[in-house]
Formats: C-alpha cells, structure tokens, sequence
C-alpha cells in the first residue's frame, strides 16, 4: 500500500502577447492505480521574471517573449 505523487505539466500560449498558460496535473498513485489527481494553473505574462523557473520554461519564454512582443505588452498596459 505505497503512495506514490507524480507530477507533470503542460502549457498552452494564449493573447497576442503570447502568454504561457501552465497547467500542472498532482496525482497520487497507491500500489500502482490511480486514486487521486488535481489540476492548478497559472499565467506568465511577458513582463514575468522567469530567471527562476525550469529550464523548459525558460526556453519556451525566450522563444516566445521577442523584444517586439515585450514592447507591444508593455504598449498594451499604458492604454487602460
């Protein structure tokens, strides 16, 4: 009767602005079978300090946050 935690995420990219949208699934396994999992999210936008995040995040915020895009945010804010 081992508990075992497993987690995994996953991403999607929404806005023009491209923000990442991070969605981390928790579940928990006793002897092998599934009994349990929940889903938390969360959304970096291109002004997000990502230094401290893995390095898939990373790569994905260095691909995706060009200067051109952090401006057009940044413009973006300025207007409301």
């Amino acid at each position: 009767m081992a508990l075992t935690k497993k987690i995994t995420y996953d991403y999607e990219i929404r806005t023009e602005f491209r923000f990442i949208q991070e969605r981390t699934r928790t579940a928990i396994f006793e002897s092998g079978n599934e009994i349990s999992y929940t889903y938390n999210r969360r959304i970096l936008t291109p002004d997000a300090d990502v230094s401290a995040e893995s390095d898939e995040l990373k790569a994905m915020a260095n691909a995706l946050w060009t200067d051109d895009i952090k401006k057009a945010y940044e413009d973006s804010k300025k207007e409301d």
